[in-house]
């Protein structure tokens, strides 16, 4: 008798330990599809502005990898990288969006990391003007969220507040491969920018290009410290060695020129030593810019003094 209680027993403990176990499958689930919708990306696919901007393609409930893609399509500009107004206002509205939601940093789903550098290297100019120190009036006046992207020769500009440019490049940046993409819009930036001062120009005119690209290499420098540090060593030099390894290897997208002659030079060096090249990038493309000029010893050194300090300056600010 006592043997034949202890089957129902025993079968209602089974019972009991399966529905306990279904529960907590059901709740691991649920906490890891919460997790993969989490904000921004759920948020952004249900915000009102995000869906009128970047367009029909946003629907509840679509993955972060198809509005990444909705989001690379409703901001990129023509061939010649001219953007119209309806563009440039669906990215200004995703990077706004996006600083809005944090609370003082910005988190973004893995799967809209590369696809939101894809979109800001099409903005390569703008973006080097608000990392270079906003050299044109136009982009601070117009940076507020409520003002729209301006126009000049032909294209309308990306334009956003410091903070939230600095705070979205940083949660973008800690994809390895995001970070090299805008690495290498910056470097063919740099290499136009350089390429296109006059021959006869001096004082300003001269100066101004070399330190305002070293700038913005710096601000890049320092987001790259506050990445790695939020790492452990093995991590931190795994992402170190992909950012150099994509470097290293994109060369075919960048022009001949200024950034191809440093490229190819990184390229060259041992791959141990290629990423602390990076801290030196802004003073490396002057130095050889100034050679390919011919440029007198005092101004070439003077150039470089200038240079080095805009870099380390912007790299301070960004790494404080």
């Amino acid at each position: 008798m006592p043997k034949e209680t202890a089957r129902p027993r025993s079968a209602a403990a089974l019972i009991v330990l399966g529905v306990c176990l279904a529960l907590l499958a059901g709740l691991g689930a649920w906490l890891l599809l919460g997790r993969e919708s989490a904000p921004p990306c759920s948020d952004l696919t249900e915000n009102p502005r995000i869906q009128k901007s970047v367009g029909e393609a946003v629907q509840s409930g679509m993955s972060c990898v198809a509005l990444g893609e909705a989001i690379v399509k409703a901001s990129a500009g023509d061939e010649q990288g001219n953007h119209t107004l309806a563009q440039a206002q669906a990215l200004k509205d995703v990077l706004t969006t996006l600083e809005d939601q944090g609370s003082g940093s910005v988190t973004i789903d893995p799967a809209l990391r590369r696809p939101l550098a894809v979109a800001l290297s099409d903005y390569a100019p703008d973006l080097h003007a608000m990392l270079g120190g906003i050299a044109v009036e136009d982009f601070v006046t117009k940076a507020a969220p409520s003002e729209p992207p301006w126009e000049s020769d032909g294209t309308y500009h990306l334009t956003v507040l410091t903070d939230t440019l600095r705070n979205v490049l940083r949660a973008v940046m800690e994809d390895p491969d995001a970070y090299a993409t805008l690495r290498l819009a910056e470097t063919r930036t740099t290499g136009q920018r350089l390429a296109a001062v006059p021959a006869d120009a001096k004082g300003y005119s001269l100066s101004v290009p070399p330190t305002e690209s070293a700038r913005a290499l710096g601000v890049l420098d320092g987001i790259a410290d506050s990445v790695t540090r939020d790492l452990d060593d093995k991590q931190a030099r795994k992402w170190r060695a992909a950012v150099v390894h994509r470097l290293g290897t994109d060369r075919a997208s960048t022009k001949d020129g200024l950034a191809g002659t440093w490229l190819d030079g990184l390229s060259s060096t041992p791959e141990a030593q290629r990423y602390e090249l990076l801290r030196t990038q802004g003073a490396d493309m002057t130095r050889l810019w100034t050679e390919q000029r011919n440029m007198d010893e005092p101004t070439r050194e003077g150039l470089l003094t200038q240079v080095e300090r805009s870099a380390l300056t912007a790299y301070r600010e960004v790494k404080a």
